[in-house]
Protein backbone atom coordinates (compact mmCIF):
# COMPACT_ATOMS: atom_id res chain seq x y z
CA UNK A 1 0.00 0.00 0.00
CA UNK A 2 1.28 3.34 -0.62
CA UNK A 3 -0.10 7.12 0.03
CA UNK A 4 -0.33 10.47 -0.86
CA UNK A 5 2.57 11.62 1.12
CA UNK A 6 3.05 15.60 1.38
CA UNK A 7 6.92 16.83 1.31
CA UNK A 8 8.68 20.47 2.38
CA UNK A 9 11.38 21.61 3.19
CA UNK A 10 11.42 22.07 6.98
CA UNK A 11 15.11 24.33 7.46
CA UNK A 12 17.72 24.59 5.11
CA UNK A 13 18.90 21.49 5.72
CA UNK A 14 15.93 18.98 6.03
CA UNK A 15 13.12 17.94 4.35
CA UNK A 16 9.43 16.67 6.44
CA UNK A 17 7.60 14.22 4.64
CA UNK A 18 3.90 13.72 5.87
CA UNK A 19 1.40 10.75 5.88
CA UNK A 20 -2.59 11.02 6.71
CA UNK A 21 -2.49 12.58 10.06
CA UNK A 22 -3.67 9.17 11.82
CA UNK A 23 -2.49 6.88 14.57
CA UNK A 24 -2.69 3.36 12.30
CA UNK A 25 -0.27 0.64 11.93
CA UNK A 26 -0.29 0.12 8.28
CA UNK A 27 1.04 3.60 8.17
CA UNK A 28 4.24 3.00 10.84
CA UNK A 29 4.88 0.31 8.86
CA UNK A 30 4.81 2.02 5.61
CA UNK A 31 6.77 5.13 7.16
CA UNK A 32 9.68 2.58 8.72
CA UNK A 33 9.77 1.08 5.25
CA UNK A 34 10.93 4.29 3.19
CA UNK A 35 12.94 5.30 6.43
CA UNK A 36 14.89 1.57 5.73
CA UNK A 37 14.73 2.22 1.92
CA UNK A 38 16.27 5.78 2.66
CA UNK A 39 19.45 4.46 4.71
CA UNK A 40 19.78 1.23 2.80
CA UNK A 41 20.46 3.09 -0.73
CA UNK A 42 23.46 5.32 1.12
CA UNK A 43 22.57 7.91 -1.39
CA UNK A 44 22.60 11.29 0.66
CA UNK A 45 24.92 12.39 3.34
CA UNK A 46 21.99 12.26 6.19
CA UNK A 47 23.17 13.42 9.48
CA UNK A 48 19.45 12.70 11.36
CA UNK A 49 16.59 10.52 9.93
CA UNK A 50 13.70 10.13 12.52
CA UNK A 51 9.80 9.58 12.27
CA UNK A 52 6.95 10.15 14.52
CA UNK A 53 3.36 9.06 13.93
CA UNK A 54 2.99 10.14 10.69
CA UNK A 55 6.30 11.88 9.54
CA UNK A 56 9.42 11.03 8.69
CA UNK A 57 12.43 13.74 8.98
CA UNK A 58 15.50 13.80 6.92
CA UNK A 59 18.10 16.05 7.89
CA UNK A 60 21.03 16.56 5.68
CA UNK A 61 24.86 17.45 5.97
CA UNK A 62 25.10 19.94 4.10
CA UNK A 63 21.87 23.38 2.86
CA UNK A 64 19.71 22.24 0.33
CA UNK A 65 20.59 23.81 -3.19
CA UNK A 66 17.90 21.70 -5.36
CA UNK A 67 14.53 21.32 -3.23
CA UNK A 68 12.79 20.31 -6.50
CA UNK A 69 14.92 18.04 -7.69
CA UNK A 70 15.58 16.05 -3.89
CA UNK A 71 12.10 15.57 -3.80
CA UNK A 72 11.24 14.28 -7.02
CA UNK A 73 14.36 11.59 -5.68
CA UNK A 74 12.43 11.25 -2.86
CA UNK A 75 9.47 10.72 -4.45
CA UNK A 76 10.68 7.93 -6.64
CA UNK A 77 12.50 6.46 -3.90
CA UNK A 78 9.17 5.72 -1.84
CA UNK A 79 7.73 4.54 -5.03
CA UNK A 80 10.16 2.26 -6.67
CA UNK A 81 9.26 -1.72 -6.01
CA UNK A 82 12.69 -2.12 -4.22
CA UNK A 83 12.11 -5.51 -1.73
CA UNK A 84 10.43 -5.43 1.09
CA UNK A 85 12.54 -4.97 4.21
CA UNK A 86 11.67 -7.85 6.87
CA UNK A 87 11.95 -6.49 10.68
CA UNK A 88 12.24 -8.36 13.22
CA UNK A 89 10.00 -7.29 16.20
CA UNK A 90 9.35 -8.36 19.94
CA UNK A 91 7.47 -8.44 22.21
CA UNK A 92 8.31 -7.40 25.53
CA UNK A 93 7.30 -8.25 28.47
CA UNK A 94 7.06 -5.67 31.18
CA UNK A 95 6.09 -6.27 34.90
CA UNK A 96 4.18 -3.25 36.54
CA UNK A 97 2.61 -2.94 39.52
CA UNK A 98 -0.41 -1.11 39.98
CA UNK A 99 -0.80 -0.41 43.95
CA UNK A 100 -1.55 2.61 45.31
CA UNK A 101 1.42 3.16 46.83
CA UNK A 102 2.52 3.42 42.65
CA UNK A 103 -0.22 4.06 40.96
CA UNK A 104 -1.42 7.45 42.44
CA UNK A 105 -4.32 8.68 40.22
CA UNK A 106 -5.40 4.55 39.70
CA UNK A 107 -8.21 5.82 41.66
CA UNK A 108 -9.57 8.89 40.91
CA UNK A 109 -9.39 7.55 36.86
CA UNK A 110 -11.19 4.25 37.80
CA UNK A 111 -14.07 7.66 39.50
CA UNK A 112 -14.09 9.59 36.58
CA UNK A 113 -14.36 6.69 34.41
CA UNK A 114 -16.91 4.40 35.92
CA UNK A 115 -14.90 1.36 36.38
CA UNK A 116 -13.85 -0.53 39.13
CA UNK A 117 -9.92 -0.64 39.72
CA UNK A 118 -10.00 -4.40 38.75
CA UNK A 119 -11.40 -3.36 35.55
CA UNK A 120 -9.16 -0.62 34.43
CA UNK A 121 -5.57 -2.71 35.39
CA UNK A 122 -7.29 -5.65 33.55
CA UNK A 123 -8.35 -3.40 30.30
CA UNK A 124 -4.54 -1.67 30.56
CA UNK A 125 -2.71 -4.60 30.63
CA UNK A 126 -5.07 -7.12 28.42
CA UNK A 127 -3.31 -5.18 25.38
CA UNK A 128 -0.42 -5.38 23.47
CA UNK A 129 0.53 -2.13 22.29
CA UNK A 130 2.66 -0.99 19.74
CA UNK A 131 5.85 1.31 19.41
CA UNK A 132 5.44 3.55 17.10
CA UNK A 133 8.25 6.27 17.98
CA UNK A 134 10.55 7.29 20.71
CA UNK A 135 10.75 11.23 22.19
CA UNK A 136 10.61 13.57 24.48
CA UNK A 137 12.53 11.67 26.98
CA UNK A 138 15.10 9.20 25.84
CA UNK A 139 13.75 5.95 26.45
CA UNK A 140 10.10 7.04 26.08
CA UNK A 141 8.14 5.12 24.17
CA UNK A 142 4.93 6.55 21.96
CA UNK A 143 2.18 3.52 22.24
CA UNK A 144 -0.76 2.83 20.28
CA UNK A 145 -3.73 0.59 20.98
CA UNK A 146 -4.98 2.29 24.22
CA UNK A 147 -8.88 0.80 25.23
CA UNK A 148 -10.91 3.65 24.04
CA UNK A 149 -12.84 2.95 27.90
CA UNK A 150 -9.62 4.15 29.36
CA UNK A 151 -8.74 7.47 27.49
CA UNK A 152 -8.54 10.14 29.95
CA UNK A 153 -7.14 13.76 29.60
CA UNK A 154 -3.70 15.28 30.38
CA UNK A 155 -3.60 17.01 33.93
CA UNK A 156 -4.78 20.33 33.49
CA UNK A 157 -1.50 20.94 36.26
CA UNK A 158 1.36 18.65 35.52
CA UNK A 159 3.15 17.47 38.37
CA UNK A 160 6.95 18.81 38.70
CA UNK A 161 8.25 15.38 39.54
CA UNK A 162 7.08 12.03 38.27
CA UNK A 163 9.10 9.29 39.98
CA UNK A 164 11.01 6.62 37.18
CA UNK A 165 9.46 4.05 35.84
CA UNK A 166 5.67 5.60 36.07
CA UNK A 167 3.13 4.06 34.31
CA UNK A 168 0.90 6.60 32.79
CA UNK A 169 -2.31 7.57 30.53
CA UNK A 170 -2.90 10.64 28.63
CA UNK A 171 -5.48 11.20 26.32
CA UNK A 172 -5.50 7.83 23.97
CA UNK A 173 -2.12 7.23 24.64
CA UNK A 174 -0.72 5.09 27.52
CA UNK A 175 3.64 5.04 28.17
CA UNK A 176 6.50 4.85 30.91
CA UNK A 177 8.02 7.64 32.60
CA UNK A 178 12.09 6.46 31.68
CA UNK A 179 13.33 8.33 33.92
CA UNK A 180 12.68 11.34 36.67
CA UNK A 181 11.07 14.48 35.24
CA UNK A 182 8.10 16.49 35.05
CA UNK A 183 4.54 15.33 33.34
CA UNK A 184 0.81 16.25 33.47
CA UNK A 185 -0.09 12.73 32.75
CA UNK A 186 -2.46 9.90 34.97
CA UNK A 187 -0.29 8.12 36.89
CA UNK A 188 -1.44 4.16 37.41
CA UNK A 189 0.86 1.76 38.25
CA UNK A 190 5.23 1.51 37.80
CA UNK A 191 7.56 -0.79 36.33
CA UNK A 192 11.19 -1.35 37.69
CA UNK A 193 12.27 -1.79 34.45
CA UNK A 194 15.37 0.68 32.71
CA UNK A 195 14.39 2.46 29.05
CA UNK A 196 17.47 3.94 28.65
CA UNK A 197 20.46 2.81 30.12
CA UNK A 198 23.43 4.56 28.45
CA UNK A 199 25.86 1.99 29.43
CA UNK A 200 24.36 -0.42 26.88
CA UNK A 201 25.02 -0.79 23.30
CA UNK A 202 21.74 0.14 22.43
CA UNK A 203 20.39 2.01 25.31
CA UNK A 204 16.44 1.49 24.62
CA UNK A 205 15.74 -2.35 23.71
CA UNK A 206 13.05 -1.33 22.63
CA UNK A 207 12.30 0.22 18.62
CA UNK A 208 9.34 1.45 16.80
CA UNK A 209 7.52 -2.14 15.29
CA UNK A 210 8.02 -3.80 18.54
CA UNK A 211 5.10 -5.03 20.80
CA UNK A 212 4.45 -3.87 24.71
CA UNK A 213 2.63 -6.18 26.90
CA UNK A 214 1.80 -5.11 30.72
CA UNK A 215 2.04 -8.50 33.19
CA UNK A 216 0.32 -6.70 36.28
CA UNK A 217 2.91 -8.57 39.56
CA UNK A 218 2.40 -7.50 43.38
CA UNK A 219 4.50 -5.22 45.03
CA UNK A 220 6.97 -7.87 46.73
CA UNK A 221 6.91 -9.35 43.35
CA UNK A 222 7.75 -5.84 41.86
CA UNK A 223 10.48 -5.06 44.75
CA UNK A 224 12.44 -8.13 43.88
CA UNK A 225 12.40 -7.59 40.48
CA UNK A 226 13.39 -4.13 40.78
CA UNK A 227 16.97 -5.82 42.99
CA UNK A 228 17.95 -7.76 39.80
CA UNK A 229 17.41 -4.62 37.72
CA UNK A 230 19.77 -2.51 40.10
CA UNK A 231 22.03 -5.51 39.80
CA UNK A 232 21.78 -5.87 36.05
CA UNK A 233 20.95 -9.30 35.92
CA UNK A 234 17.20 -9.07 35.26
CA UNK A 235 16.66 -10.16 31.58
CA UNK A 236 13.11 -8.79 30.03
CA UNK A 237 10.75 -11.82 28.53
CA UNK A 238 10.07 -11.28 25.18
CA UNK A 239 9.43 -13.28 22.33
CA UNK A 240 9.64 -12.53 18.28
CA UNK A 241 6.59 -11.81 16.45
CA UNK A 242 7.79 -11.89 12.78
CA UNK A 243 11.01 -13.28 11.31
Amino acid sequence: MSYNLTYKQFNERSILIEWPKTIDEDILNDVLQFKAKIKALEMFEITVIKHAYQSLLIQFKNNITDVESLITTLKSIYQSQTEIISFQNKIWKIPVCYDPFFGIDLANLANKKGLSIETVIEKHSQVTYKVYFIGFLPGFLYLGGLDNALETPRKATPRLQIEKGSVAIGGNQTGIYPSNSPGGWNIIGQTPINFFNVNKSEPCFARAGDGIKFIPVSKKEFLDIKTLVEHDVYIIESEVIND
